[in-house]
């Protein structure tokens, strides 16, 4: 059930009822209409632009649209009332039935209220923390691993078919500098005294990798130039680290579908099919560019290279494929992996970069554009910097990791849900504050906290009733007298709950699970407010002295305990059932 979809189902009834009588012209479009809750409540419980919308391509003012519409949306029997506004807005409010049914649509459903067909199946690749296998993931990797799982989870509940997929990064020279790394570590373990260069991996999360590498070779490589071990040091090492990143991904609850490997497409002739593509649609070309931007002619050497002319596909400026001295350049291998994104047969692509990735937004879209023919859409989602802090001061670094705070670090001080949520109290390309002590507080301005309260309230309510004897199963909830619930306080939560489906698919439109926190947080507001205005006002508490009005009263709680516990799922938080 969604009732906005429902309503906005009536309203596009009508204004094709209108065209029949001769009231609006033939051949308009109602794809722009709406019916959304209004920016004020106290205009009505929902607002249709339809009038507004539709005035320009009708030649028709707008009030006399929505002054026709208004009398023929009063004959539905769920709307006690259409008023016009300003200079053509039309506002609804509805019958009290209307908000009670969704009460039993929740009941009926379950955590499954409010899933959706937007997706009707299509096939979406996510494409999330992809960080290179050098060490452990750190704090900035974590919110991006949230946010594209929450993500994927969110188009799931929408109705898209949905990958999760990993990016190694294994074919680039930081896998070198690994080997090197361990190494040291290796030689270590043999009890030889070592200093790491500049630019190699001092953290001690390699002491293990080094002494494992020690138990499967012995000494083979103890004073062995590099043209020894390189090639096989850096299969051990990029194993060890991808085992270390996949546990670090399961304490934060983030399970991948594929994991694919920038590797595999060197020597295999897929970075060759993928230029081939582009060069048979005239994209690859010989050229010269020009100078970048700040540099002067004199300090730029203009040198012929094969360019991708990602220009025609909304790029600033063509971009190198291949470097004059024959080899390929970083965009290169990057082009080849969506190639096989787009050969795979997805029907979307979503990019989950970090906030240094900005610059590749433009080349990367074009890419795509140009191998899919542009049937194939990229979304590029950039997740921007975490601050931490504990104690009010800056949280430091983990000396494990050597140079930075490690997803590790987070979720074993405030464990993997409160980690979660918390990274989408915030959307994607904002800043966050990620304050240990505030995470943990058991207070309203902690979101986190208070959602979960409102989870533990709904389910004290339901194991006091049962010890009362009072059946609360979903079932016998379901079938209460609803039109008990005819307090405005109970009314609008009611309202609040018939908003989640509508609220699923805005966000998984946009591509923003942030918007499922935000939810969250108002539905929890509104029951603790409710679960309050009871202590002022007895009949408004859950536990009556009649087990049918409590029947009524503690199915409008447990609706609100099934929303909150699907959109907790969607962000991958277990949902309290007691909070201590």
């Amino acid at each position: 059930m969604n009732l906005f979809a429902d309503i906005r189902a009536v309203v596009l009834s009508n204004l094709a009822a209108m065209v029949e009588a001769g009231d609006l012209p033939a051949g308009l479009s109602f794809d722009n209409v709406t019916v959304e809750p209004p920016r004020d409540t106290a205009h009505g419980d929902m607002a249709t632009n339809a009038a507004m919308v539709l005035a320009k391509p009708a030649g028709l003012k707008p009030r006399d649209i929505a002054e026709a519409l208004a009398t023929r949306l009063s004959a539905d029997d769920r709307i006690t009332s259409a008023e016009v506004a300003g200079p053509g807005f039309l506002n609804l409010r509805l019958a009290p039935y209307a908000w009670q049914n969704v009460v039993g649509a929740v009941l009926a459903a379950g955590t499954g209220f409010g899933r959706s067909d937007l997706g009707a199946g299509k096939k979406v690749n996510v494409e999330y923390v992809s960080a290179n296998p050098t060490g452990p993931l750190h704090v900035g990797h974590t919110r991006g691993a949230v946010f594209g799982d929450a993500l994927a989870s969110l188009l799931d509940f929408a109705g898209f078919d949905v990958t999760r997929e990993y990016y190694i990064n294994d074919g680039g020279a930081q896998v070198d500098v690994l080997a090197r790394s361990v190494y040291l570590r290796y030689l270590e373990a043999h009890g030889q005294e070592v200093a790491f260069p500049d630019g190699t991996y001092p953290g001690d999360y390699l002491v293990t990798v080094g002494e494992a590498l020690k138990a499967k070779v012995g000494d083979a490589y103890v004073g062995k130039g590099e043209q020894f071990w390189l090639e096989e040091i850096r299969e051990f090492a990029t194993e060890a680290m991808m085992d270390l990143i996949r546990a670090d991904l399961a304490a934060l609850g983030v399970e991948m579908d594929v994991f694919y490997s920038e590797k595999s497409l060197y020597g295999t002739g897929l970075i060759e099919a993928a230029l081939e593509d582009l060069r048979s649609k005239g994209l690859i070309y010989e050229g010269v560019l020009e100078p970048p931007k700040g540099k002067k002619p004199e300090d730029w050497e203009p040198r012929e290279q094969t360019l991708f002319k990602s220009t025609e596909h909304g790029d600033d400026v063509d971009r190198p494929v291949m470097k004059s001295d024959g080899g390929w350049t970083y965009f290169a291998p990057d082009i080849a992996y969506h190639y096989d994104k787009v050969q795979r047969g997805y029907d979307a692509l979503i990019d989950v970069f970090g906030a240094d990735h900005g610059g590749y937004v433009k080349r990367m879209k074009a890419a795509v554009s140009a191998l899919s023919g542009g049937t194939v859409p990229l979304d590029i989602k950039l997740t921007q910097l975490v601050k931490l802090y504990k104690n009010g001061e800056p949280f430091k670094m983990s000396k494990r990791a050597g140079t930075f705070v490690t997803l590790r670090d987070v979720v074993d001080q405030v464990g993997a849900g409160a980690t979660r949520f918390h990274m989408l109290t915030r959307k994607n390309d904002a800043p966050l504050d990620f304050d240990f002590d505030k995470v943990l507080e058991q207070s309203r301005e902690n979101p986190v906290f208070y959602v979960q309260y409102a989870h533990a309230r709904v389910a004290s309510v339901l194991r006091k009733a049962a010890e009362a004897g009072i059946a609360v199963d979903d079932a016998t909830l379901a079938a209460a007298n609803l039109s008990m619930l005819d307090h405005e306080a109970e009314l609008a939560l009611a309202a609040k709950l018939a908003e989640w489906p509508r609220l699923v698919e805005t966000a998984a439109r946009s591509n923003e699970p942030h918007r499922v926190a935000f939810y969250l947080n108002d539905l929890a507001s509104a029951f603790h407010g409710l679960w309050n205005r009871g202590n002022d006002v007895p009949t408004l508490r859950f536990v009556q002295d009649d087990a049918a009005t409590t029947q009524a009263k503690i199915a409008l709680a447990r609706a609100c305990g099934v929303v909150i516990a699907a959109g907790l799922g969607i962000l991958g938080v277990e949902p309290a059932e007691e909070l201590r």
